[in-house]
């Protein structure tokens, strides 16, 4: 066979083509019979960059990619990379007004959009002057007659390759920046000590891409290690057993409610998983219960770790080559530190509660256009994460809580303040206090204490509608109760004295 060599670049997107050099008709992207092999990938995305071009995309510019996990996905991906541009991801959920926040924060150029989801995005586009807008499949219509762009751009290691939007305590979303070093480390850390990725393997593509777990674990350590994604758009139990069984999947890669819904599958033993050999849990704590269960019933190692989109994401993890310890998120990564401090940042002893503080080659490059908060979340050179832990004496981390208010609802993030701010938008509702309960399917729920103003009246249907209309499907109370909000000397909030059964 015969090979082309291409000077090194830290421009990620040399992944697919190095890849499409080396093994041209290797399984890159599977999503039911749709098979890309890596000179597909490659050939597409060379394809579309010039399209991106041609629409004025320059290098550092910021694309926004709104489409769940179709094949599409690492072809738009790996194109933007490819000239240079960035790519801002999002959860095609959202709706117009959270689309609109993004796209003005960022100053989206270009949107490629999933059809599916264009309504809500061109109400956004029409809010923000985003006024081109790429659907797929569509634009794919013309890409054989497009002439590609073979060069990829030169970067540098520490341009930013990806913005993850991801919100904070005051319910503004906040653009994390990852560089291409970040990523290319968190990458081969990845395949090189926790989950060994190569030609041959076939990854399980169930967990969102646009977020940072399906992105880096699954997407990018596929591409870099060879081995093939297989999709699924959207995340079903039965379903993801037939595509195992299908495509003989040898990684899965999940967040706990999906290991419940696998185990939960009636007569799961038609399915044959026999090819699987090892899994990785993330995203929210995983229930030693889950783990057991999971492990016994598919004949695998189910490792659990932990990280955050600032942290691209992975940065500890129970390793495949040491002992694992149910209920921890395991150790540091290779190139990876991490400490625990009390709230006046001093280190904590073993044993002890203390905030997860984090650096290395992993950590972000800083919160995009917000210099205050970056300077904030990294004080004294280290990451601050907001989650408690405690640390026993072999030096594995097990997560208490979040510091933060934050609910984990099945691995999707959901902040109290932004729902609580829709909800005071209602002329009925007085008074708001959003938080989470516990929930055997998601981990946790989200549910709503309000108080209703004299005279006025309203139904916990017509709040939840209500919320529903406005934002994801996943951030919306499910649960409304009605009564007096606990407080605190000084008026504030006690949402910790709140406490109802769902």
């Amino acid at each position: 066979m015969t090979t082309t060599s291409h000077p090194a670049t830290a421009n990620i997107a040399s992944w697919a083509r190095d890849r499409a050099a080396s093994d041209p008709d290797l399984p890159a992207i599977k999503q039911g019979d749709t098979v890309l092999s890596f000179a597909d990938l490659e050939a597409a995305a060379a394809r579309l960059a010039t399209m991106l071009s041609n629409r004025g995309v320059n290098p550092g510019d910021r694309v926004a990619m709104i489409m769940p996990n179709v094949a599409y996905f690492p072809i738009v991906y790996y194109a933007i990379l490819r000239i240079g541009a960035i790519a801002v991801p999002m959860n095609p959920l959202l709706k117009a007004g959270e689309i609109s926040f993004v796209w003005r924060d960022c100053a989206a150029k270009v949107a490629v959009v999933f059809p599916p989801f264009a309504e809500e995005a061109g109400k956004a586009a029409s809010a923000t002057g985003t006024d081109v807008i790429m659907t797929v499949p569509d634009e794919f219509e013309v890409l054989a007659s497009t002439e590609p762009t073979q060069q990829i751009a030169e970067v540098t290691a520490a341009d930013t390759a990806v913005i993850l939007y991801t919100s904070g305590t005051t319910g503004q979303p906040k653009g994390a920046e990852l560089t291409h070093a970040n990523l290319s480390s968190n990458v081969r850390t990845t395949i090189e000590t926790v989950l060994p990725m190569a030609p041959g393997d076939v990854v399980f593509g169930g967990l969102p891409l646009f977020h940072s777990f399906g992105q880096t674990v699954g997407l990018n350590s596929a591409m870099a290690g060879g081995a093939c994604l297989t999709l699924l758009p959207k995340f079903d139990g039965e379903q993801a057993l037939s595509i195992i069984s299908r495509d003989r999947v040898t990684i899965f890669l999940g967040v706990p409610t999906m290991y419940m819904a696998l185990l939960a599958v009636k007569d799961r033993e038609r399915f044959d998983t026999s090819t699987l050999k090892v899994a990785a849990s993330g995203g929210a704590s995983l229930p030693v219960e889950v783990l057991r269960g999971a492990e016994q019933a598919f004949g695998l190692t189910l490792l659990e770790g932990y990280g955050l989109s600032e942290t691209s994401p992975v940065a500890s993890f129970n390793h495949p080559d040491r002992p694992t310890k149910p209920g921890s998120v395991g150790t540091p990564i290779r190139g990876v530190e991490f400490g625990l401090r009390d709230d006046e940042d001093n280190e904590v002893a073993d044993g002890e509660i203390g905030e997860i503080v984090i650096r290395g080659e992993n950590v972000m490059k800083s919160y995009w256009n917000q210099s205050d908060a970056t300077t904030d979340a990294m004080r004294g050179g280290w990451f601050h994460s907001g989650d408690l832990a405690r640390r026993d004496a072999d030096g594995y981390y097990f997560i208490v809580d979040r510091k933060k208010d934050m609910i984990n609802r099945g691995g999707y993030n959901v902040y109290p303040r932004e729902v609580e701010e829709i909800l005071y938008a209602h002329p009925a509702v007085a008074e708001a206090a959003v938080f989470g309960v516990p929930d055997a399917m998601y981990g946790e729920e989200v549910a709503a204490l309000v108080t209703l103003k004299e005279g006025a009246s309203a139904t916990e249907v017509e709040l939840r509608n209500y919320v529903k209309e406005q934002i994801a499907a996943y951030k919306y109370p499910r649960i409304i109760r009605f009564g007096p909000i606990p407080k605190g000397p000084t008026g504030k909030i006690l949402k910790r004295e709140i406490k109802f059964e769902p």
